[in-house]
């Protein structure tokens, strides 16, 4: 690690005082598939660093393209996955102490993806209200605690009374996942693409709830989506993934109202509008361009980046200071704030 992008991550983790929720320094996932000749490893996730803090519920939001090491993050803050190298701390302990532990897993909660694959298709969904309570040792006199969650996201006890999911609407069954997931009275939130299998009348009304839950819950999310928009219109600061590594973070505002990094530009464009005369005609071997930007040298964008310069392709930038955020990107290597080209 250089100098200057030591700098610059202790500038990150330190310009606030304040105790935080959780940190996350240098985090670091190694994967490996195959065996002898075969065996290859992928860096997932590239020495990223964050925190939240404690007394100040935010939306934080990590976003990117497919294959950008998002979801690998939630899981390692989770503790589904182990961490090759790096530290995360939540309310200043070690995480790799806490995993497991029921407090952890009472403070912190997913909501992922697909509502379908979160239940089991033979298991009614009240019964997982039920479980929670009972598993985090909570009293059965505290029963209206599941009304009170489902009512938070418009829903009553009476209507998942006796269903199964396939008995509910995929918009029903997110909602009924979160208010599960708020059972527990969390401190966090870890959502991962919550509203991708939801129709697109009914995304709005999960992510209000998610802005409800952080402003009268006092509750923290972590919002790992690809969608810019729903990111903007919700999020309180954002952080762009790009291959494993954290290449832009600041306030949502400045983020993509004035991006800087050349990959959060393109992401920005590339939100298609709505014109049917304007189609997209370009194929694109995403599975092809992940492989090979995962394993380049020097920036991972520098295959695709129209302001590419020599020392991009053999060099990893380091990360500067500008208006208010942290750019890895040789353009703004002065200092200046000021682009390159």
């Amino acid at each position: 690690m250089s100098k200057l992008e030591s700098s610059a991550r202790t500038t990150i983790e330190t310009k606030s005082n304040a105790q935080k929720l959780l940190q996350v320094k240098n985090l670091t996932k190694v994967f490996t598939k195959g065996q002898g000749l075969v065996r290859s490893t992928i860096l997932a996730v590239n020495d990223v660093s964050f925190s939240l803090e404690l007394d100040r519920p935010e939306i934080f939001t990590v976003a990117g393209e497919s294959g950008s090491g998002k979801s690998t993050v939630a899981k390692l803050i989770l503790g589904f996955e182990v961490p090759t190298s790096g530290i995360i701390q939540y309310k200043g302990e070690e995480l790799s102490t806490l995993r497991g532990k029921k407090e952890f897993m009472k403070d912190v909660q997913p909501v992922f993806q697909n509502p379908f694959e979160t239940f089991n298709p033979l298991k009614k969904v009240e019964s997982y209200f039920h479980e929670t309570q009972k598993n985090f040792g909570m009293s059965k006199k505290n029963g209206d605690v599941a009304e009170r969650c489902l009512e938070l996201v418009g829903l009553s006890f009476r209507e998942i009374s006796g269903k199964y999911p396939n008995e509910m609407s995929g918009g029903q069954l997110q909602r009924a996942s979160i208010a599960r997931a708020l059972i527990t009275n969390p401190s966090l939130l870890i959502v991962d693409e919550p509203v991708s299998m939801i129709d697109a009348s009914l995304r709005m009304s999960v992510i209000n709830l998610f802005k409800k839950f952080k402003e009268e819950q006092g509750v923290s999310i972590i919002y790992i989506t690809h969608d810019l928009a729903t990111a903007y219109y919700v999020s309180d600061r954002i952080s762009i993934m790009l291959r494993g590594q954290i290449v832009e973070i600041g306030s949502v505002k400045k983020v993509l109202d004035q991006p800087l990094h050349p990959y959060t530009q393109l992401l920005k464009s590339s939100v298609p509008l709505p014109d049917p005369a304007n189609r997209w005609t370009k194929e694109i071997a995403l599975s092809d361009m992940e492989a090979k930007e995962y394993g380049q040298k020097g920036c991972k964008f520098s295959g695709r980046c129209p302001h590419v310069m020599e020392i991009c392709r053999v060099r990893e930038p380091d990360y500067f200071e500008v208006d208010e955020r942290y750019v890895k990107c040789y353009l703004y290597e002065s200092g200046s704030g000021q682009s390159a080209v």
